[in-house]
Order: structure tokens, then sequence, then C-alpha cells
């Protein structure tokens, strides 16, 4: 299935250096990708040169005059800059020129852009950040990231409606298990939010597994895990640092004297397979979930190897058609939804 992906080139810490090279790589290896490269003509067609590569029928290049940094207000980026790199990628996913937009600009202008000029998907009230963490069994999907401090139990609903379709349609597994992130696993412990929005997901059509707690998301407990955007955004951070601390503390342990250095060298393979098993890099790729069309983050500080990774992203979400997987669950759950109303009221009125 031919598909043509927009990508800010510009976006990032390091823009074209990154953004080319892995846009690249990812049209050899797949020969049915198209990828039009959004960002200033010249210095995208300046890192072309460079790497002795040229457009064609499957690379072509789109000027934007503008681009948006790292540091920019998503207000004033959104009113100001309207023909930023960023905006002009995810223009090209409306049009329908571009099945998914990638870029690894500043997050709060791109989901302000996205939503700003894709809108939301009917029954969809704010759009979440899916991201993947790594656990014991391979992976783990949880949302909201950032996008949403606040929400209502019927929005952490829609998470747990887009995260399993998500998971559905790119891990190819039929029927996801949702977890929803708690200070416990029983039902008695949460706020409110949390214990009406777990009666929400009990009553609907999704694979419910209950309450999950923070260490159930490297465990592998559940497919996906559902929680607001100020839990999640903290869960991102702190697992970050753990890993940038553990990673530096070996790395200290292993330096400490003659015999732990020849005991590092001997634990090399080890070590290695470690690393590659831990890298950041193989789980970049956030997804912009319940927009009327398909954008993928990258981390601002991706180098090749991670933005492609989310090119990837892309690319299977693009191939699955997980908007219509979406919208048509949240259709289910709200036939759902009305039938346990109209049930309720009837048990009321008798």
């Amino acid at each position: 299935m031919d598909i043509t992906l927009a990508i800010d080139a510009m976006g990032g810490d390091h823009g074209p250096h990154v953004t080319i090279p892995a846009a690249l790589k990812a049209l050899s290896e797949d020969d049915q990708l198209n990828i039009v490269l959004v960002g200033l003509s010249d210095a995208i067609e300046s890192e072309l040169k460079g790497r002795k590569a040229t457009t064609g029928p499957r690379l072509r290049i789109h000027h934007a005059s503008e681009v948006v940094t790292m540091d920019e207000s998503p207000q004033l980026a959104l009113k100001n800059k309207k023909d930023s790199s960023m905006r002009v990628a995810i223009n090209l996913v409306k049009s329908g020129e571009a099945s998914a937009c990638v870029s690894a600009g500043n997050t709060g202008a791109l989901m302000a852009t996205a939503r700003f000029v894709l809108k939301t998907l009917p029954g969809i009230d704010r759009p979440a950040i899916a991201g993947i963490f790594p656990s014991q069994k391979g992976k783990t999907y949880i949302l909201d990231l950032g996008a949403n401090a606040d929400c209502t139990p019927e929005q952490l609903l829609q998470f747990a409606v887009m995260g399993s379709m998500l998971v559905s349609c790119v891990e190819h597994k039929v029927n996801p298990t949702i977890g929803l992130l708690n200070i416990g696993s029983e039902d008695i412990k949460g706020n409110e939010v949390v214990k009406q929005t777990s009666e929400l997901l009990r009553n609907s059509h999704l694979n419910f597994y209950g309450n999950v707690e923070g260490n159930d998301i490297f465990k592998s407990t559940t497919d996906v895990v559902v929680c607001d955007g100020f839990v999640g955004n903290v869960t991102l951070k702190a697992s970050e640092g753990l890993a940038q601390m553990m990673g530096r503390f070996l790395s200290q342990e292993f330096k400490r004297n003659w015999l732990t250095k020849l005991m590092g060298i001997v634990a090399m393979p080890v070590l290695k397979a470690f690393k590659k098993r831990m890298d950041p890099r193989l789980y970049n790729g956030a997804s912009f979930l319940g927009l009327r069309g398909i954008v993928v983050k990258s981390h601002g500080g991706a180098d090749v190897v991670a933005f492609l990774n989310a090119i990837h992203t892309a690319v299977e979400e693009s191939r699955s058609g997980v908007l219509k997987r979406i919208t048509d669950q949240l259709e289910i759950e709200h036939i759902q939804s009305q039938a346990v109303t109209a049930n309720a009221n009837s048990t009321d009125n008798e």
C-alpha cells in the first residue's frame, strides 16, 4: 500500500541533519513509501546534496518559509507562523496530500497547530498523547502523556478506546488489555474521577483489566495504561530520569578500580545487550490520538535512529487504518452508554 508522509524537516534540536538522513533511510527500506520534506528549501537541498541524494517521484520538497523554535509559545506559533514547516506539514495531511505528519518540533506548538488544523474525531473531546514504555514482555502503551492535565471520566474512557485501537492496529493484537492507573488495584482506592472511570470501563466493550499501579507499566500487566496528562507526564519524566541514573551508576561502578574495570570488560556483551534492550530510541514516536489525521511527535533531541522509528510509527498507523477503528469503536461505546443510561432510568421509574 503506497502512502505519503509529510516530514517537518526543520523540527527538533538538529533539524535537517537528522530528519533528512532518517527519511532517506526510510525510503530505502520501504519501496511503497513516499516522503514530502517540508521546510526551508535551501537548507533541505543543501543537506540532500551533502548526502548525494536527489528529489524524485518518491521524494519531494515543499517549501515553508518559517520555523517554530523549541522554546516558542504555542499560542504565538499558531497565530504568527502560518507558514511554518510544522503547520505546512499538517496542512498536507488535512488536504489529503499526505497520510501522516512526523515532527520533532515544539510539542505544545505541534499539538495546538494539529488540533486547530485537523480538529478532533467525532466523539473525542480532546486529543491525547500516546507513548511506548519498555516492559518485561515487550511494550506498554500509555496515554495521556501531557496534553490534558485534568480529565473527566468520559475523556479517560475516550483515551482507553483510542489506546486500545492503536495497539490493536499497530501491534496486531485482537483484544488489547486496558489498565487504569491508580494508587492501588482495589476498587475502593483512587479519587472520584478514577472510580467513575473504572465504572465506565467495566461497562464498555473494551478488555478492561482493572486498576493498575505504576510498577505494572513495566511488568507488562496490560497492553495499555490510561491516565490523565498530569500523571502521565510525571510518570514519563520520572522513568527517563531513573533510566539515566541507572546508566550513570553502572558506568561509575565499573570504573571504580582496576578490578571493576576488568569485570566491566568481561561483562561487556551483557551490558551491550542490556543497553540495546533499554535504548529509548527504539521507543521514539508519540502518537497524537483523537485528531482527524495522523500526527507523530518525535523527541526533540532524537538522532537518526530515533527519528526513523517515529517514521515507522507513522507508516504503521497510516497503513492500519487506526482512525477508522477509533471512530467505529467510539460509536459502539456511545450506543452502549445510551443503553446503560436507558436501563438505569427504567429501573428508577419502576
